[in-house]
């Protein structure tokens, strides 16, 4: 059923960009103020949306507002009237949460269009220096010579470290123990005394231990190798196929005009690849991406085939 219903949803959003080839007139939109709605202050979500909404303000010369809905935020874009005027900016959640809990109010493919992948954040794969292993190899060779000893540490369920994680354990097929911490801070802690062996964290928070010799870091979880780290290699270098990154997108309310979703995304992808908004997104250990609407649904489409299969396979259920 989901296979069929991407694939119309996909098919709809490549003739609906076919059909927009007309400009907009100047002046049909925007003409008010357009609000992107995101989660709570202080978070990915929010850093991101907060760039993207002072570019687009100074490139559309309409005030664009971030409106923080914390947990609601995806309920409250799905509800938003499908004119271009509320956005949302928001991670994979919006269409991975139908695996982690019952009765999601939203539909990822019909309550939304997706105008752009705008920023990827991968992990890195870091073990304890007491492990006696410094590549992906030795570590898949030590956890299979020690099933059910090794653990590894996570943040809250389905988030990007333990995806990372339980992704690692099915191509592998080894057994690490999950180690459940409240917080992004308290599994960094655990990793650094060797209270956990292993760990999946963002490259912002970990590479100032790695540098100071407190964790190895043995690679990337991008499918390509990354410039925040240079020289570490990808654990798709060993596991062909394997890739876990963040991503942060942007959609508008479903059947918004297609003309308004190419606009947006035209504009949003220019205030991506400024110079000074990749640097402050390098800074915070994320990557620009800046793609069209139709590779922002078969991103989506790969990311529900691949994360649904190791989410009900793992059993992950959110806290």
């Amino acid at each position: 059923m989901w296979t069929l219903r991407i694939g119309a949803w996909m098919l709809s959003i490549f003739l609906s960009c076919l059909g927009a080839g007309a400009a907009l007139a100047q002046g049909d939109y925007p003409d008010k103020v357009v609000r992107i709605v995101t989660a709570q202050p202080g978070g990915g979500n929010d850093f991101v949306a907060r760039l993207v909404a002072q570019g687009l303000s100074n490139s559309l010369g309409q005030p664009v507002i971030v409106d923080n809905r914390g947990s609601i935020a995806i309920e409250t874009a799905a509800k938003g009237s499908p004119d271009g005027y509320t956005l949302l900016l928001y991670t994979s959640v919006v269409w991975l949460a139908q695996f982690f809990r019952k009765n999601v109010p939203w539909d990822p493919i019909g309550d939304f269009s997706p105008i752009t992948l705008a920023v990827t954040s991968p992990n890195i794969l870091v073990v304890h220096p007491s492990l006696p292993v410094r590549s992906v190899t030795e570590l898949i060779s030590l956890a299979k010579a020690r099933p059910g000893e090794l653990n590894y540490g996570s943040s809250s369920a389905g988030a990007a470290p333990h995806l990372a994680a339980e992704l690692f354990k099915s191509m592998t097929g080894v057994n690490m123990v999950r180690i459940a911490y409240k917080g992004g801070g308290a599994p960094v802690a655990a990793v650094i005394t060797g209270e956990v062996q292993v760990f999946f964290p963002t490259a912002a928070s970990i590479t100032p231990h790695v540098k100071a010799g407190r964790l190895r870091a043995l690679a990337v979880t991008s499918a390509k190798p990354s410039a925040l780290v240079p020289g570490l290699p990808t654990v798709a270098a060993t596991l062909p196929g394997y890739e876990s990154v963040s991503i942060y997108g942007v959609f508008a309310r479903a059947k918004t005009p297609a003309a308004i979703i190419n606009f947006l995304n035209r504009e949003i992808v220019q205030v991506l690849h400024r110079t000074d908004v990749k640097e402050r997104l390098f800074n915070v250990g994320a990557e620009v991406a800046g793609s069209s609407p139709i590779e922002f649904a078969a991103t989506i489409k790969t990311e529900i085939a691949r994360w649904g299969k190791v989410i009900k396979d793992a059993g992950i259920r959110q806290e």
